[in-house]
């Protein structure tokens, strides 16, 4: 009896220091397990991307330069006329005021407003005849002292016979009346003329006109690489000079040569 207790006596006492072992110290928190470790990680560089080789534009094709046409020029036409309505002022400050009326043939594709004004426009020219006291000129539409009419050429040969003259379908001439401009050389200028028809017109105007305020005669070249006078008949040949519109150079001077008729 004795024997057993001791036994349960000690086996209750070794059980309890077991259990005190086991429990926690009381203020002390348990161990805890130890959390996964974090490494600090040196973020990769971005890797470049690879140019994509751009395609090369194709290269453009040069324009060339493409040649306007001539315009077709009529050989014949009605022989009727049709007058400019339109008026301007008074172009230069001294000398005889000579008013002037302009007339397109008929069927002819040029406006004769347009067309007036543009001789008004070559009148005025600062190395025409006005600017120099060579004369006063104003265009009018009706009371004109002469008047400038562009005709197809077997019109113009047709005026300019009747004056005596001979201008072989080709030719500008002066009447009783005015100036006769062939249709063709108004349009296409002249083979013999380094610039363009539009400024071939102004030696047109320039010449006739220049009858018209008393130069008769004509000039022939002033010398080799000269300036060619606009009194000469520059479409004949220009004898070593070189084609000029005007009768005066930029410098004022009166562009001259020899009388040849």
């Amino acid at each position: 009896m004795g024997v057993s207790l001791g036994a349960g006596v000690a086996l209750a006492h070794f059980q309890e220091k077991r259990d005190e072992a086991a429990a926690p110290a009381v203020g002390s928190e348990a161990p805890r397990a130890p959390g996964p470790t974090t490494t600090a990680t040196t973020p990769k560089a971005k890797a470049k991307p690879t140019p994509t080789p751009s395609k090369k534009p194709k290269p453009k094709p040069t324009p060339t330069a493409t040649k306007k046409k001539p315009p077709t020029v009529p050989q014949s036409g009605p022989g009727t006329f049709t007058s400019a309505t339109a008026s301007g002022r008074v172009t230069g400050t001294s000398g005889t005021l000579r008013r002037y009326r302009v007339q397109i043939e008929d069927g002819v594709d040029l406006s004769a407003r347009g067309t007036a004004e543009e001789i008004e426009a070559i009148l005025a020219h600062p190395r025409g005849w006005a600017a120099h006291g060579r004369g006063r000129f104003q265009l009018v539409a009706s009371d004109a002292d002469f008047v400038i009419r562009i005709a197809t050429p077997d019109t113009a040969d047709a005026l300019c016979a009747r004056q005596g003259l001979n201008t072989h379908g080709e030719l500008n001439c002066e009447t009783t009346d005015g100036v006769v401009v062939n249709l063709k050389r108004w349009m296409l200028g002249s083979p013999t003329f380094a610039g363009p028809p539009e400024e071939y017109r102004h030696l047109i105007i320039n010449h006739e006109v220049g009858h018209e305020i008393g130069i008769r005669q004509h000039m022939d070249c002033g010398g080799p690489g000269k300036p060619a006078p606009a009194m000469m008949q520059q479409i004949k040949g220009l004898n070593g000079c070189r084609s000029n519109a005007f009768p005066y150079s930029e410098e004022g001077i009166y562009i001259t040569g020899p009388i040849v008729s």
